[in-house]
């Protein structure tokens, strides 16, 4: 069984001939010259005096009943003069109306020469009408009506087109004195012309003549077409595919696309799905289809001949492997005219195209070759771009909309969160409901700063929504997948405050299990906020401390834990989530920061973790005890300035400027040394001096030649321990030591 996307290829590929029943528009115009036998040169917009003068000198314009022509004003009330009174000149007047002939050509359906065969004048006066009613061949060949609406201040007098059970409904007043109006009808067509209202209108009517002799030409009638297609769509699978993208012949840019600017078998096919996809409760765009691929090129057989000291161009190349292919649809256009804010969707070729093998010829808009660099070698890049009509069933627009991405879901889930109309939560539910099947997934780059990211706006409108399921579903899917970070634990914890107690438990734990090896930070800050906000948080706290890094028997492959990963803040968010929780496990916590000093040091993680904590539980006082010991041994050292200029140094270099740098820095008495030396041997020097961690100021004094390098004594690493002393107090102060 084939695809609905070949099915409807199938059947669309016989739509060929464009076109409807009736056509109607605007376009420029010269201004004529319009002169008429009894009345003179006629100005337009016509004038109020010129227009009973011409009044004055018609005719009431009869109707024809079978073989009669009768006139009737209860039937008819117009105004009429015929052709041989009226003269339409100027060098113009041709262009404009061969550009109208050629609009109504396209927009009939008519693919052979067309003759317009000038009728007559028509003046319509306040109150003027015509009854429906269909027009006779008055003339061999005759196929249509053309009528133009030249500039005129009116109002009312619309035209109604009818056949086959459509209407249309034409407003052809024109008050622009640069445009003209136009409306053309199959003859078997029943038209009517309603009340003019207000001013004078004036109509040139034409005959629409075949210039070729043969069988009567008729309305392109494709009603088989759309009912056979309303009939495929509605068999169409939820989801099966989500979309079907049926690729145009011609090539529209963004500014020219739109359903009325569509040529040929496009406009065919535009009105066959139009008419079909109301049916079939379906909606249809028109958008424009993009294919951007990039991939590996290689020198043509013409380059090597050519040479290479000659530089190679775009033709010196040729396209080889496509290495990255995308297909999307964007510029999106609707039927009425109104754009739509889809963004940017992409497409499943192997499933959405209509047919399947729409690119199977299609040559690139844009094609650009790079030459190797360095490690890369020629590459080219090249886009294709056609419009597409583009389908899908109504009752999967929010599934086609969560395509486009978050960027343009999420404000539409919000405004729809916002409205409290309960159809408006229904579409709300059901919106995020996509989302979540959608979501991104795969192991995230953790996130350490404190900024909030798409989960947790995510989370904070499913908890605003009150959606209990949909919360569950996202927390599996997404934060607990790794999309997480510290700055969204109050969207988590106010998500997880509209579930039932135990599903707080168990997802809270799930997300300290599956997150904490790459989000130990957040996932402890989580469980810090937690406490007394949620009822239990015991299993998510055992879950954090069995996650606790340091132990290499228990690193998880890839989690690469350094020294800088961990963070006093860290544990102290750690022991006061467990030192609420449950005693026994903040012991453990306790007992394994200590046993693994080199991650847990001292001075930059237990210290500063306990001075944030403030408040000490028995629990922790083997941690306490620990820092206080260390603080107190290093507050016993000596500490005093130094007595003479003599500093402690490892110089471990020995050409002859280390040596009288060692010299020098063993010398009780002397404070400066001056070495004058080219750039090298100074640089060299300053080296040293950073490799041995001397308590040295350098500058460069660049009086003379070669320069010389200053170096002065100081007392810097009194200075710092003088500086760790006083902390060191403070810290003991703040221990309770």
């Amino acid at each position: 069984m084939e695809s609905i996307a070949a099915d409807l290829a199938k059947l669309l590929a016989k739509v060929s001939r464009p076109g409807d029943f009736c056509a109607a528009g605007t376009t420029e115009l010269f201004a004529p010259s319009l002169h008429v036998d009894g009345v003179g040169p006629i100005s337009l917009p016509v004038l109020p005096a010129q227009a009973a003068s011409l009044i004055a000198t018609a005719e009431p314009a009869p109707y024809g009943r079978g073989q009669e022509t009768l006139v009737d004003p209860i039937v008819r009330r117009t105004w009429q003069i015929a052709p041989d009174r009226v003269r339409i000149q100027g060098r113009h007047w041709q262009r404009t109306l061969d550009a109208i002939i050629a609009r109504v050509a396209e927009g009939l359906g008519v693919d052979e020469p067309i003759d317009p065969e000038f009728y007559k004048l028509l003046i319509y006066d306040p109150g003027s009408f015509f009854v429906g009613h269909r027009d006779t061949e008055k003339a061999p060949g005759m196929f249509a009506t053309l009528v133009i609406v030249l500039p005129s201040l009116s109002s009312g007098g619309e035209l109604l087109v009818r056949h086959a059970g459509r209407e249309e409904r034409l407003d052809l007043h024109c008050e622009e004195p640069s445009e003209v109006a136009f409306a053309a009808f199959y003859a078997d067509c029943v038209h009517e012309v309603l009340p003019v209202t207000d001013g004078c209108r004036l109509t040139l009517v034409y005959n629409l003549l075949r210039r070729r002799r043969g069988r009567a030409l008729q309305p392109p009638d494709y009603g088989g077409e759309q009912a056979r297609a309303a009939a495929l769509l509605r068999r169409w699978q939820p989801g099966v595919p989500e979309k079907l993208v049926y690729p145009l012949e011609y090539a529209y840019t963004p500014a020219e696309l739109g359903f009325p600017a569509l040529k040929g078998a496009d406009a065919a096919v535009a009105g066959v799905l139009t008419a079909a996809a109301p049916q079939a409760d379906c909606d249809l765009h028109l958008a424009l289809l993009t294919v951007e691929e990039s991939g590996i090129a290689e020198y043509s057989d013409d380059y090597g001949r050519r040479g290479r000291w000659s530089g190679p161009d775009d033709d010196d190349f040729e396209a080889g492997e496509v290495t990255d292919r995308s297909v999307s649809l964007s510029e999106w256009r609707q039927p009425d005219g109104d754009t739509s804010a889809l963004g940017k969707l992409p497409v499943e070729e192997a499933a959405e195209l209509c047919p399947p093998d729409a690119f199977a010829d299609l040559e690139p808009d844009e094609e650009h070759f790079h030459e190797a660099t360095g490690n890369e070698g020629a590459s080219f890049e090249r886009t294709y771009q056609r419009a597409a009509l583009v389908l899908w069933p109504r009752r999967r627009r929010l599934a086609v909309v969560c395509q486009a991405g978050l960027s343009v879901t999420l404000p539409l889930l919000e405004d729809a969160v916002q409205r409290a109309d309960a159809a408006d939560r229904a579409e709300a539910l059901e919106l995020a409901g996509y989302m979540i099947e959608q979501w991104p997934t795969g192991r995230w780059y953790p996130r350490s700063d404190d900024k909030a990211g798409r989960a947790a706006s995510m989370l904070t409108l499913l908890a605003g929504l009150g959606a209990a399921p949909l919360i569950e579903a996202f927390i599996v899917r997404a934060t607990a997948d790794g999309d997480y970070g510290r700055g969204d634990n109050e969207a988590v914890l106010a998500a997880l405050t509209r579930l039932p107690p135990d599903r707080q438990a168990v997802l809270l734990a799930l997300i300290v299990e599956k997150c904490a090896a790459d989000a130990f930070g957040p996932c402890a800050a989580l469980l810090a906020r937690a406490v007394g906000r949620l009822p239990d948080i015991s299993a998510a706290a055992s879950r954090l401390v069995e996650a606790m890094p340091g132990d290499p028997a228990k690193a998880v492959p890839g989690q690469g834990w350094r020294r800088g990963s961990l963070e006093p803040g860290h544990l102290a968010d750690l022991l006061r989530a467990v030192v609420a929780t449950d005693r026994a496990l903040a012991e453990r916590a306790v007992t394994h920061a200590l046993a693994w000093p080199k991650l847990y040091e001292l001075d930059r993680i237990l210290v500063p973790a306990l001075r944030d904590m403030k408040r000490f539980d028995p629990a922790i006082e083997p941690l306490r005890a620990a820092c206080l010991a260390y603080l107190r041994a290093r507050i016993a050292e000596p500490l005093a300035p130094p007595a003479d200029w003599r500093r402690v140094s490892k110089v471990s270099c020995t050409c002859e400027h280390c040596r009288q740098l060692a010299a020098y820095l063993d010398d009780p008495a002397r404070k400066v040394l001056i070495l004058r030396a080219v750039e090298h041997v100074r640089g060299h020097v300053e080296g040293t001096i950073r490799n041995s961690h001397v308590d040295l100021d350098t500058s460069t004094d660049r009086h003379g030649r070669p320069y010389s390098l200053i170096c002065s004594k100081n007392q810097a690493s009194y200075e710092r321990r003088a500086k760790q002393r006083t902390q060191d107090l403070a810290d003991v102060a703040a221990l309770g030591g």
